[in-house]
């Protein structure tokens, strides 16, 4: 208010500095920064520990809640901590003392809880009024001989106590629960590891103190998280542990069958129910495929997250998309703390160096201390033995002494005691002139002694005190290691579901409504021609196959659509499903417009930078087009453009070539040109494509089919009603692309219009399945060989109403040894 100011609001300061104000910010914000670094955020190298938990730990050892005490409120607890040493709030104060008693984020919980400390579910908690705590006997360890000098003490905030700078702190708590914090300009992430390991690799380095990194790991192989689970592959360890910073992968343990995967541990600081979540939320979007049931059994004996797996469903593939999504996560080793008051980055031997460091001046300081107590013990028992050597004489001086003063002057000037051996001379009881008593005392002296010259080793002898120092790590590890949580399995590399796939044969079903599946080649066995076949897909009302083709797992299928698109998947993308399943829609798997059907399907096994092969268009109008494989190296998510389509036109059939084979192109009418693919010169994916046959009335194409002369002896053509006929390749003489061709099949009424044409050779197999679904397999070798002008014979019993949806060849090499089937 105007009021408070003033009245000489011109009255001289009694000091005026002139500053920049840059640098003034400058300054501040650096003494800020290291008020963070040195004060809240970075563990000290030597104790391990940030000073809120430091504090919280001497808070409970001065309140003696001890392991040994009973339970006392958290509240209390955080209170004291407050009171006298934490003057940040109580929140941060109980978020660390929590975070201490948690079994799934210290390796060694420096705090015994009792009541709700939060959970691997991120569940928070309790309030503090609920909870009680009290120190874990591996805590006192880092306490241990804090009252015999052993570390520095500076008074606390307000100037009321003394509160130390550091813990004695018996075992290497940095490695053993690690620490991560976030300070101004740097970050902190030590991962935890197994007591038992460090202690021995302290030791080593003890034994061995010219020891390399590589020494040391043969000791510490990994970090050890207390959620257990795996570390992926050694090299990022050895770079984490030999620089300070590195990455590793946690992934969880899991178990897979046929039905289902069991996750039974997970990386370390993973939130479980949110996991879990974001699982059921990627299948519900699609994004995670074979999942049909997600369920979390865990209990207090530990984690358990069952994922049953749909029917038909690859559980390697599953469980592989899991890792890549949500089971394996990163951890970010920052090995970075606190020496001498500056942040370092530390390699693992420069970590345990640091803490040999203190630990030595902790063993001196305190055999200091203690030397210094048995020489004072000794001084005085020393002076009890003369008095009891000189029992009678000593008496005699008291009892003729006027007070107790005389009596202590007396003696001194007989027996040149010092002050304190007199004090306890005069104060000593007539019972204690005993002989028991004196062989007691002379025993309590000579053991004092012997201390004493113990003591005196261990300081003057670097190699005693460093044996002290090992003596008390192998009592620590016997008392309190366990057995190695975290496992390390080898980087296999990145794994892909393709890895995780067999490579088999198998046939892709289409239908007009773009339903889409495959099914294995070995659940076909051949049968003689002739025959009604098996069922192959049970179709919804209207819908009709349009295309049955042969493609191994590992393939890719080029989809080609009405309005000239090409769209990319591998086969296993396609759902694996039995003879009688619909199959799945496209727009499932593809990124189809609205109105945009799948026309045509080719496999390739590689989509390599190959200007030397190329996919071979043939439309519906008799437009024939090449195109370099390599032009579709690139295909996006929503496809690229294959071709471009008069309008009316069609893609109807699509063949891999290399340019040394000849095209035959064959229409619904029964006519058929071949000419050498090298009359239709390489395009560009926008390109219409030439002249290729020359059509009559209403006839148009059906098939294109590639002969190399090499590999195939025949012409297999096939009719809608289910004939078929082989005709010797060189009845199809070669002609200039764009005639109107030769007749390749009779088109009379019991044949029907011509619906497909290939090149086959010996041993090859037909697979030709019906517009309703039925499918039968059957040597090539079972269709007569005729001439080109002929009817053919029959190839499949079509029942009435029924047609030839589409033909696919098996090569000799893909038919196995599968034995022919009457049926």
């Amino acid at each position: 208010m105007s009021s408070d100011i003033p009245e000489d609001s011109a009255a001289p300061a009694r000091r005026v500095e002139t500053a920049r104000i840059e640098q003034e910010m400058e300054q501040s914000y650096i003494d800020y920064a290291m008020s963070v670094i040195a004060g809240r955020a970075l563990p000290d190298a030597r104790d391990g520990l940030k000073p809120v938990h430091r504090r919280i730990l001497y808070a409970m050892h001065e309140a003696g809640v001890t392991s040994r005490a009973s339970h006392r409120k958290s509240s209390s607890v955080v209170g004291e901590t407050m009171g006298d040493f934490h003057p940040h709030g109580d929140s941060a104060i109980y978020d660390a003392l929590a975070r201490m008693a948690q079994g799934f984020s210290m390796r060694a919980p420096l705090v015994d809880g009792q009541g709700n400390f939060g959970s691997v579910d991120g569940d928070p908690p309790a309030a503090m009024r609920y909870t009680e705590a009290r120190m874990s006997p591996i805590a006192e360890e880092l306490l241990a001989d804090i009252g015999k000098d052993t570390v520095d003490f500076s008074t606390n905030y307000d100037g009321r106590k003394q509160e130390p700078d550091v813990l004695p702190a018996a075992f290497p708590n940095l490695l053993v629960n690690g620490s991560s914090g976030i300070a101004v300009g740097m970050s902190t992430n030590v991962p935890p590891h197994n007591l038992g390991e460090v202690i021995d690799a302290t030791i080593h380095l003890i034994e061995n103190p010219d020891c390399t990194v590589e020494d040391l790991m043969e000791h510490v192989v990994a970090p050890d998280f207390p959620t257990g689970a795996n570390i992926v592959g050694r090299n990022a360890i050895y770079k984490a542990y030999k620089t300070g910073r590195g990455r590793l992968r946690v992934r969880a343990e899991m178990e897979a069958d046929e039905d289902r995967i069991v996750v039974t541990e997970l990386p370390y600081q993973a939130n479980k129910a949110r996991l879990i979540e974001r699982i059921a939320d990627d299948v519900n979007e699609g994004k995670l495929d074979g999942v049909r049931d997600l369920r979390d059994e865990s209990d207090r004996d530990g984690i358990r997250i069952v994922i049953e797996l749909k029917r038909g469903a690859n559980p390697d593939v599953v469980k592989n998309q899991l890792l890549e999504s949500h089971l394996e996560t990163t951890f970010g080793v920052i090995n970075l703390a606190l020496v001498d008051g500056q942040p370092r980055v530390l390699d693992l031997k420069e970590t345990l160096e640091v803490y040999l460091d203190h630990r030595r001046e902790v063993v001196r300081r305190r055999s200091e201390y203690d030397l210094a107590e048995a020489e004072d013990r000794a001084h005085i028992l020393d002076g009890r033995l003369t008095a009891l050597e000189n029992a009678d004489e000593v008496v005699e001086l008291i009892q003729d002494a006027a007070d107790r003063d005389a009596a202590k002057a007396a003696l001194k000037a007989a027996f040149d005691f010092s002050d304190d051996q007199v004090d306890h001379i005069v104060a000593m009881q007539l019972g204690s002139l005993t002989s028991m008593e004196t062989a007691a005392i002379e025993e309590e002296y000579a053991e004092v002694q012997a201390r004493i010259d113990r003591l005196e080793e261990i300081l003057d002898n670097e190699s005693e005190l460093l044996g002290v120092i090992e003596d008390e790590l192998r009592e620590i590890k016997a008392d309190y290691a366990d057995e190695r949580r975290t496992r390390i399995i080898e980087d296999d590399g990145e794994v892909t579901d393709e890895d995780l796939i067999p490579q088999e044969d198998t046939l892709v079903v289409v239908s007009e409504d773009d339903y889409i599946k495959r099914m294995s080649l070995s659940a076909f066995d051949p049968q003689h021609r002739g025959g009604k076949g098996i069922i192959g897909a049970d179709l919804k009302e209207g819908d009709r196959v349009s295309s049955v083709f042969l493609a191994n797992t590992h393939d890719y299928l080029l989809c080609f659509t009405n309005r000239g698109q090409v769209y990319k998947l591998k086969t296993y993308q396609v759902p694996e499903m039995g003879r009688t399943a619909r199959g799945k829609s496209a727009v499932n798997l593809l990124d189809l417009d609205d109105g945009e059907e799948i026309e045509a399907v080719v496999d390739c096994e590689s989509l390599e930078d190959d200007a030397e092969r190329y996919l071979t268009m043939a439309t519906r109008d008799g437009r024939v087009k090449r195109t370099a494989v390599d032009e579709f190296g690139n295909i996006l998510s929503t496809g690229i453009r294959a071709i471009r389509l008069a309008e009316g036109d069609a893609l109807v059939d699509v063949e891999l070539t290399d340019g040394d084979h000849d095209l035959i192109v064959a229409t619904g009418g029964g006519m058929s040109i071949r000419f050498d693919e090298n009359e239709v010169r390489p395009m560009g994916r926008d390109a219409r494509g030439v002249g290729g046959i020359k059509l009559e009335g209403s006839d148009h194409v059906v098939g294109l089919a590639a002969v190399d002369p090499t590999d195939h002896d025949w012409v297999l053509s096939v009719t809608d009603n289910g004939y078929g006929k082989r005709s010797p390749v060189d009845a199809y003489r070669q002609q200039s692309r764009y005639g109107k061709g030769l007749i390749d099949i009779k088109t009379n009424e019991r044949n029907g219009p011509a619906c497909a044409i290939d090149a086959v050779g010996p041993g090859d197999d037909l697979v030709v399945m019906s517009e309703d679904g039925q499918i039968i397999r059957t040597p090539v070798e079972d269709v007569s060989t005729v001439g080109r002008n002929t009817m053919g014979v029959i190839v499949m019993d079509l029942d009435a109403g029924d047609a030839v949806a589409s033909v696919a060849v098996i090569p000799a090499e893909r038919t196995g040894d599968g034995e022919l089937d009457d049926a």
